[in-house]
Parts: structure tokens; sequence; C-alpha cells
């Protein structure tokens, strides 16, 4: 049996999934978070359950709604739970007075029934049955209580008489519609057919046209809003009956709210939340951490060298093995701890419910810039991974903004850029490597607002502002799923390293040990790889200050997997004669030895900036629709990259030795100034004889 889970955003809908299933769905407390359906088998039943997206309607005002009604009639499941937050019924009931309308049995579960004693809210639960002609079961999707009684309803065959949720006027010409409709779900779509959806176009005649336009005159106003009102007077009528309401003294979220959302308070709090999460991550505890899992590393790499060297192996299969297999994942897998603190602390926020103020909080400042609070849900999933980020831009309707925000994702620090940021901050700033690594986040923040505002003046003139957010209760973040969603997220980098980082680094260390004459053990400046890096490396120059062909061809392994910086910079490494052990990337005299702070600072910038991984820019190609735009957004994205890098090392070099003066300062605003010019003039639709709009679809 076909099971379909139904309800609104932050109604409990995915975790009461994730319980039924035993799947582990993703878990978070923003608009949004379930965008596609996921499916799963209920436990102890062969019944398949599908969680549908969040939506408030069945209308199609978005792409959730969309997925969910186009589901309902093309897999036509045989019951349908519909999620209900008991703790909001006005804005719960309105999807289910639709839902009432399928011919799909439809049994309603009162979640979070474990908070309605603490807000003073009372529901009859029987009362409920009644008024609504559907089976209603109280539970608690996060304590586990209620839901056994959930599943035996639905192998029960019997369904409640249904109510009417119409005033009598409208209900008997639905009825009149529904006589000429032999199709599923008649009642819902003569409705739709009243208020004129595209979707029911097939079924639309003359007489149906006729009858709506004599309601509408009949109501003096538009049909659509008359039913919408109509729903809405049921569902106060329905709550009148039901729920009894009990003064309460002010709730704990209420408090919190006061001191997150204070007007004058709540940005420097996040700012000073973000700042200990890259602190902890990459700073004091993650840092502590590095040595010791290095030295573990090192001790494995020379166990493995001695023990293939004691077999016999040979030398280019041991140097494989150690210089490039070991050294390469190695170099990556020695942050993992980093990692495990950075998505501790990220799923923490998401859990507690704090992730939905940042958005609310962001919200009036990206309206300004062509972005709504939307906008803010995929950069916040994009700080793990930008593939899933990209792809949350779809509960974004506006198409402009929806592309925008596409474009700007990547340049969130991922967890991917993390090695690169720890790894330079780490060597380079010491004790103030979490205040550094804090400061790429904040610098992240400042330029997506920039881009953002220059691409709304001159790129994405079509963009919506409207945002619409129910903050959740804060919640104590369940042990379970927390653990859960880290194990998962460092599950997955860790097959990342054993995947793409694996064979790249045997494509590097291949490159590094042989010449274009293949043969082996030449000097590494005369070795595949570093002729193709000599051969770009001026590219670089004005980031580092040098022809540094090692980090060039690291920074051009990014494109592949951006924690292959570090992978390739350690086989770099590993292969030059001249570095002690093999494991030290900037030592004097070494190939990175000439970085500098400034010039360090610049190429972590030039890497949290550039284009993305070739799976994110996979992802950006699906949303975006096509070759050319993804081509347009990928140079953008680099062309930001390399003229942030380079104005942060001309400056910051300028600093380190002294000599940054007035005339210094003009030149650089001068070049800065030419370069994003020329940038606006190459992305810029321009109008070429359109007489209406200068951004329509035709000129685009």
């Amino acid at each position: 049996m076909k099971v379909a889970l139904v309800g609104n955003q932050n109604s409990g809908k995915t975790t009461l999934f994730n319980y039924l299933t035993g799947m582990n769905a993703k878990i978070g407390n923003w608009p949004g978070v379930t965008i596609e359906k996921k499916s799963g088998i209920i436990k102890g039943t062969k019944h398949e359950l599908i969680d549908l997206p969040g939506i408030y309607s069945l209308s199609p005002y978005s792409t959730e709604e969309d997925i969910a009604r186009e589901f309902i009639f093309d897999e036509n499941p045989e019951v349908i739970i519909n999620i209900v937050d008991a703790t909001s019924l006005e804005r719960s009931l309105y999807l289910t007075t639709q839902l009432m309308e399928l011919d799909t049995k439809l049994i309603v579960a009162l979640n979070m029934a474990d908070i309605l004693e603490k807000k003073g809210i009372i529901i009859d639960e029987k009362k409920l049955e009644k008024e609504l002609g559907v089976k209603v079961h109280k539970i608690s999707a996060l304590k586990e209580t209620g839901i056994d009684e959930l599943i035996k309803e639905i192998d029960k065959k019997k369904d409640i008489q249904r109510v009417n949720v119409l005033d009598n006027k409208i209900e008997n010409e639905v009825k009149t519609i529904q006589c000429d409709l032999i199709d599923k779900h008649s009642k819902f779509i003569a409705i739709k057919l009243l208020e004129d959806d595209e979707r029911f176009d097939k079924y639309q005649t003359k007489e149906i046209k006729d009858i709506a336009k004599k309601l509408e005159e009949n109501y003096d106003t538009d049909l659509e809003e008359v039913i919408a009102t109509q729903r809405y007077s049921f569902i106060e009528k329905v709550k009148e009956n039901t729920v009894e309401k009990k003064p309460v003294k002010e709730s704990f979220s209420d408090k919190l709210d006061k001191i997150f959302l204070n007007k004058w308070i709540a940005f420097p709090i996040f700012i000073l939340i973000m700042f200990l999460v890259y602190y902890l991550s990459v700073g004091v505890v993650g840092s502590s951490t590095v040595d010791m899992v290095g030295s573990l590393i090192d001790s494995f790499s020379e166990f493995v060298q001695t023990e293939l060297e004691s077999i016999g192996t040979s030398e280019i299969l041991t140097s494989l093995v150690v210089d490039g297999i070991v050294a390469g994942v190695g170099a990556v897998l020695g942050f993992v701890p980093q990692l495990i603190i950075l998505f501790l602390c990220i799923s923490l926020l998401e859990t507690t419910g704090y992730m939905s103020r940042i958005a609310l909080l962001l919200d009036k400042i990206f309206r300004k810039i062509g972005l709504s609070g939307k906008s803010l849900i995929p950069f916040i999933v994009g700080s793990g991974c930008s593939v899933p980020g990209i792809m949350g831009t779809r509960i974004i309707e506006n198409q402009d903004e929806r592309e925008m925000t596409t474009l700007l994702t990547p340049f969130i620090p991922c967890s991917a850029k993390l090695p690169i940021i720890a790894l330079f901050s780490g060597y380079f700033f010491g004790e103030n490597s979490g205040i550094v690594s804090a400061s790429l986040y904040f610098f992240a923040i400042i330029v997506i607002i920039l881009s953002a505002l220059v691409l709304s003046k001159f790129v994405f003139k079509h963009t919506s502002n409207s945002f619409i957010s129910e903050l959740p209760e804060y919640k104590v973040p369940s042990v379970k799923y927390v653990a859960k969603d880290v194990f998962d997220k460092v599950i997955a980098f860790i097959k990342r390293a054993g995947s793409i980082i694996l064979i790249c680094s045997i494509v590097i260390w291949f490159l590094l040990s042989f010449s274009f004459k293949f043969e082996y053990g030449v000097d590494i400046k005369d070795s595949m790889l570093a002729s193709i890096g000599k051969t770009i490396s001026w590219v670089f120059y004005p980031i580092l200050g040098e022809n540094n062909w090692g980090a060039t061809v690291s920074a051009i392994q990014g494109l592949v997997a951006k924690e292959q910086v570090v992978s390739s910079m350690s086989v770099i490494s590993g292969l030059a004669e001249d570095v002690e052990e093999g494991s030290q990337i900037f030592g004097n005299g070494t190939l990175f030895g000439s970085f500098t702070a400034a010039s360090a600072y610049a190429f972590m910038v030039f890497n949290l900036f550039s284009a993305p991984c070739f799976g994110a820019i996979g992802a950006m190609k699906r949303e975006l629709g096509s070759l050319k735009k993804l081509l347009k957004a990928v140079s953008f994205q680099t062309f930001c990259a390399w003229i942030l890098a380079t104005i942060v090392y001309q400056v910051g070099s300028r600093i380190e030795n002294g000599t940054l003066n007035i005339a210094n300062i003009l030149v650089i605003l001068a070049i800065l100034l030419a370069v994003i010019t020329i940038i606006i003039n190459s992305i810029k639709r321009k109008n070429k004889g359109c007489s209406n709009c200068p951004y329509c679809d035709s000129c685009k």
C-alpha cells in the first residue's frame, strides 16, 4: 500500500517519516527542508511511505506544491496522512480542508501534542474528528508517542463521512460539475475549475465558466478569494468548537526571541555565534586535533613503507602507495576531527530552531539586494556541501532570484574548503587561526551581499522580495538525530577521500614522477606536472607574488574537489627531495616555502570564491538550465575570486613590507574599478531592439 505523508513546513513531518521508516532524512527547522519526495517502508509493515515536500496548500503557488499535487494525482496513494501542527491549527487546517475534497482515505495526525499543555491549549480530539469528518490521532513525532495507533489506522477500511467546507450555494454548483466528471478526486477538480486552475484546463467547459461567472456576480468578488475566505471561516468555526485556550505565562521561546531577535543585539549575537562555530572547529578545539591525527598518519605512512620494503616491493609501487595514496588521502583525512566539530555546531543550530531566526534576521538586508530570507536556506545547507545547497534553491519561486542564489551559494565556505582554510590559517596565523577562519566566513557574507547588489542592478532585475516564515519553537536537540546527521556528513566526506581524492592523488603522483619521455624518478622540476604548471602559473602571479607552479596546479585541482588542493600540495611536497621526511609543506626552501601570511590569505580567498568542484558545477547546470548560463556563472565566480585574491595580496603584502601608501591605494582602486566595469559590461543583458521591456525573454 502506498501512503503519502503531507503537511506544512516545520510541522514535524520529516521527523515522523524518519521514525516510521528508520531512515535518516534531513532534519531542520527552516521552511523547505524537504525539497524532493523521499520514500521508505514503514517498519513492521509492507506499506511504502512517501514524504512529500512541506506545503501550505494544494494550489500551485510554489515548486513544492506542484510536486505534492502531481504526486497525489499521478501516483494515487491509497492513504494520506496529514500531519498537522497541533499548536497552530489556523495555519495547518487550510491544507486539510483541501485534502478532505480528495477521494483518498485521509488520516489527520495532530503532532506536537506533548507541548499543547505548555501552551495552555486543549484540543478535543473526538469533537475535531466529528467537525472534519476524518479520523484524528494525537501524536508526538519527537517523543514517539501515539504513533502505533496511527499505523493501525492505516489498515482500517472504514472512513468517516466527510463534511462540506463551503456554503450550500457553492457546494450545490460543485455537485453539478461533478456529475460531468468521471475522474478520481472529482470534487477537488470541480472546485479547482471554479477557481480557474490551469492544471485542470482539459476539464474546463463553457458551462463551467458560466457557473463560475454567475457565482462571482453573486458574491461580487473573485471566486478564488471567496473559496479561500470560506475555508478560513470553516477553520475558525472548527477551532471555536474544539479548542480551549487557557492563559499561560510567556513561553520560553518568546523569552529567547526577545534576545535573539532584538533589533539592537540580534545581529551582533549572530556574528558572535558564527564566529564561535569557526573558532571552535578550526581554532581552539579543532587545531588541537591536527598534530595528533597528523602524527598517526605519519606513523602509518612509515609503517606501510617499511612493510612494503621488507617484502621487496619495487621502488615505483612503494612510492605510489606511500607518496601518492597515503600522503594524498591522509592529508585530507587529517582534518576530519575539525569537520566533525563544524558539522556538530551547524546541526545544533539547525535542530534548535535558530536557523529560522537567522533567515528572518537577514531577510531585511537580503530584500534590499534582490534576494529574500529564502535565499539564506541554500547558503546554510551549502555550509555543509554546495551540491545540496544549490539544489535547495528550488524552494525559491522567482526565477531570477533562484538563479542568482544558485550562482552565489558556492561562495559559502563548505566542508570541502575547510581543509584549505585549516591548513593555511593553522600554519601562518597560529593562535589566531580561529579568528582568521571566522573572518573568511564573514568575508563570504560581505561578498555575497555586494555581488547580489551588483547582479540585481545589472543582470537579475526581476527578483522577488516576498518571504513568509513561521518561526518554530526552540527545541532541545535530539541527540540521536544530531549524531546521525553528523555521522552521515562525515562518512560522505570520507567516501570522497576514498574515491575522488584517491584517484586524483594517483594522477598527481604519476604526473610528478614521470617526465613527458616517461622517465621515472626525474627531478620534480622536470616532471609533467611541473611543465604544465609553469605554463599557466603567470595567472597566479598577482595573487602569490611569484610564479609558483605547485600552487597553480593545486588550485586547478580544486575543480575536481576542493579538498584535493591540500591533497595535491601534500603529494607534491612528499616527492620533493628537499623536504624533510616529505611531510612539511611550507618548510624553508620547499616549493611552497615562499608563501607569506598575505599570499596564504589571498590563496584561501581564491579557493573560497573560485568555481566550485565538478559536482557543484553539475548541480548549477541542472538548476540554471543551460550551458550558456553555467559558463557565465563560472566565469563570474572565477573572476571574482581572482580580483578579490589579488586585492588581498597586493594590499596585504604592502602592509607586511610597510610600503602601503596613498599612491598604491589609488592605483589598486583604479585597476579594481576598471576590471569591475569590464565584468559588468560583459555580463549585462543589453536591449537590442525590444520596444517594450529591456530585459524580456526575447532579449535574454
